[in-house]
């Protein structure tokens, strides 16, 4: 079953974060199905938080899917080349966000080698969130578009994740939040193979 707009619009970010560990991460792009178990994710809080895009009520052309209503993706570009995939999260102008850092290959493994110029299923095919992107055929055309759609969605699965199976720590590469780069918002599921293994964070 696909999560609804419910799911998303909750004023909890980190909680969200959480509990999209072990959902099925779903595209769906010129007739090619790929499809993940989310094992990795980040937390964004908005304007209070220093490692978000949306700090101190900064909007930007790019920025402003933002502060839409939860429930759709938010695609932006890091150093010009990866494609970093973000859900937006609680309620219209609360720009909350969780970042999907990695997912575990699930279906449309042949197309994912593909477009990664892979031949063998490893963890780096969709460990970090570039590679991820890449995989699944993520790019930031896709930003502003609904989880609701038959392009991009997120589906309920069997697996359950208990508070033991998660382990959390600091993000990745927001050393310039200062304070806030501390906070413990990121999220892997222990012991998964595909979660990425940052130098740092």
């Amino acid at each position: 079953m696909i999560l609804t707009e419910s799911f998303y619009r909750r004023e909890n970010v980190v909680q969200i974060a959480k509990e999209l560990l072990g959902k099925l991460l779903v595209t769906n792009f010129d007739g090619e199905r790929t499809s993940g178990i989310i094992v990795e994710t980040e937390a964004y809080a908005g304007v209070s938080d220093k490692a978000s895009h949306a700090f101190g009520a900064r909007r930007t052309k790019r920025t402003e899917v933002m502060y839409a209503s939860g429930g759709i993706a938010y695609v932006y570009l890091c150093y010009g080349i990866h494609h970093l995939f973000n859900v937006v999260t609680n309620d219209k102008d609360v720009p909350h966000a969780v970042l999907i850092r990695a997912v575990e290959p699930v279906t449309g493994l042949d197309t994912m080698l593909h477009r990664r110029k892979k031949e063998v299923l490893l963890p780096a095919l969709t460990a970090g969130p570039g590679a991820m992107s890449e995989a699944l055929g993520i790019k930031t055309t896709h930003s502003g578009i609904s989880l609701l759609s038959k392009e991009i969605f997120i589906e309920h699965t069997d697996t359950v994740i208990g508070e033991s199976d998660i382990v959390c720590g600091p993000r990745v590469g927001v050393s310039y939040a200062q304070e806030d780069a501390l906070l413990p918002y990121r999220f892997y599921i222990r012991g998964n193979r595909f979660v990425s293994r940052p130098k740092t964070g």
